[in-house]
This record gives structure tokens, sequence and C-alpha cells, in this order.
């Protein structure tokens, strides 16, 4: 049998110098600083969509569950809280002119305004028109 005997491990390129080694240190820890802040910032973002999905909810909630139909629907303000959620309701005439003298109308459009704030302070203004009984002949 052939012995053959390993290389020397003394010579000057048998391995990595210590500057070598701190580049490559330095390369992964540059590398795994850029993930954590790409990380961080998607995690902030899904938390501010997460946030404003639940504000639209409970928005969307509001205007079906809290608001009066049309036949009790009229001029005022209504308030009101859901899940720490802050909510208000405002109607109000939509312009001027909409009752016509003699006409046989009896609904009028109203502007109904609704602002619902979440727990950290953010707010949803959403308008919309709804038809309202007109002042009685």
């Amino acid at each position: 049998m052939l012995h053959t005997t390993p290389p020397p491990i003394d010579r000057r390129d048998a391995g990595f110098t210590i500057i070598e080694v701190l580049i490559a240190l330095a390369v992964v820890a540059v590398s795994i600083v850029a993930i954590g802040s790409v990380m961080s910032t998607n995690v902030r973002g899904v938390r501010l969509l997460e946030q404003h999905v639940t504000l639209m909810q409970t928005a969307r909630s509001v205007m079906t569950a809290d608001l009066p139909s049309g036949a009790e629907l009229g001029p005022g303000a209504l308030s009101g809280q859901v899940n720490d959620y802050r909510w208000k309701i405002d109607i109000g005439p939509l312009g001027e002119g909409w009752a016509v003298p003699g006409a046989d109308v009896a609904w009028i459009p109203a502007l109904v305004r609704i602002q619902v704030q979440s727990p950290s302070g953010a707010v949803s203004d959403l308008k919309t028109v709804r038809l309202v009984r007109g002042p009685p002949k």
C-alpha cells in the first residue's frame, strides 16, 4: 500500500487570513441588517393595512346596523361606540330647494356623513345620500 503524507498546513496559502474572515463577517452582518430592515418595514405595513381594514369594516357595520331606515331617518346626529371604535352620524339637508310647493313628493335627499374613529386615532369619513321623509304638508 502506498502511504501518502498530507500536505503541510503551515504554508502561507493554507487557509483564510483574519482579514478575510472579518470581511466575510462584515458582509454577512450587513446582509442580515438589510433583511431585518425590510422585514420590519413589511410588518409595519401589514399592521397599518390590518388597522385600515378593521376601520373600514367597522364603518360598514355602522352604516348597515346603526343607521336608521329611510322612514325613521331625519335630520340630526347620532353617536355610539363599537369595540372601542367611536362613531358619529350627521344627517342634514343636501342643498336647498328640494321641497317643491304643490308637488306630491314625500321623500327628499339628505346628506349622511358617517365618521368612525379607531382607538389609535385614525378616522374614516364616509358620505352618502339617503332619501328621508319630507316635511309634512
